[in-house]
């Protein structure tokens, strides 16, 4: 569903269980930084609203959403680790750079999920513009990191 029609930052929490014992990384990238702070907000915030304890978070950066599948893999095989949520911003550019790194974070986030079978959150938006990744870093449309961290918190529920 498209984010125009959904509000990223909407989640049910009756279903989301207790975390208060779990564990989760954030791996989260430095480029396009005024946007993925705000990813990192929300899903920091949304983790402890739902009863993380701060102690239980583990906040790591990378250079680029690129990057975004080592860091996630260092922290998936930590078997301390419950789940990884990514964050970053990919904004498409004037070549076709925008394809070659969506579709590797993608998949690459992906596959460790499967390998780790624990959930990788793949929280990286792939906007056209800068005010496209406002909008869904916070702005009109919600928070992509709320999203990402309720998302996690369903997948440990399964």
């Amino acid at each position: 569903m498209a984010s125009a029609q959904k509000n990223l930052s909407d989640y049910s929490s009756q279903n989301l269980g207790n975390i208060g014992n779990r564990r989760f990384a954030i791996v989260v990238a430095e480029w396009n930084q005024e946007i993925t702070e705000k990813l990192l907000n929300g899903a920091f915030q949304t983790l402890t609203q739902e009863g993380a304890k701060e102690e239980n978070i583990f906040i790591k950066t990378v250079p680029g959403s690129f990057e975004l599948c080592l860091g996630a893999q260092w922290m998936a095989q930590d078997s301390k680790i419950d789940a990884v949520i990514c964050l970053g911003c990919i904004i498409q550019g004037e070549t076709r750079h925008f394809d070659f790194i969506a579709q590797a974070v993608a998949q690459g986030l992906c596959d460790l999920g499967l390998k780790y079978n624990k959930p990788v959150i793949f929280g990286v938006l792939t906007p056209d513009n800068q005010q496209q990744a406002l909008d869904r870093a916070g702005g009109k449309h919600g928070n992509k990191g709320d999203e990402a961290a309720a998302t996690a918190i369903k997948m440990l529920n399964f």
